[in-house]
């Protein structure tokens, strides 16, 4: 693997242990360095780190609160 993926791998503990629970990525990586972006993605979609799954809690977070506030009344 080519020294850079492994700086880059390790600044992130989340891609750390991605990578851990899923070795195949270990190959992928070692073939091509442009397989990084692919493994971050797979990284947000796994995590719920993408825009939109932050919005999506958000919400929920939102209507749990209006919900319990509705009760409380």
């Amino acid at each position: 693997m080519q020294y850079n993926t492994l700086i880059e791998l390790k600044k992130d503990t989340k891609m750390f242990e991605l990578l851990k629970l899923n070795s195949y990525w270990i190959k992928e990586l070692n073939r091509d360095y442009n397989n990084l972006k692919k493994y971050k993605e797979d990284m947000k979609v796994k995590y719920r780190l993408r825009t939109t799954d932050k919005i999506i809690d958000t919400i929920d977070n939102i209507d749990l609160i209006s919900n319990v506030l509705g009760a409380l009344k």
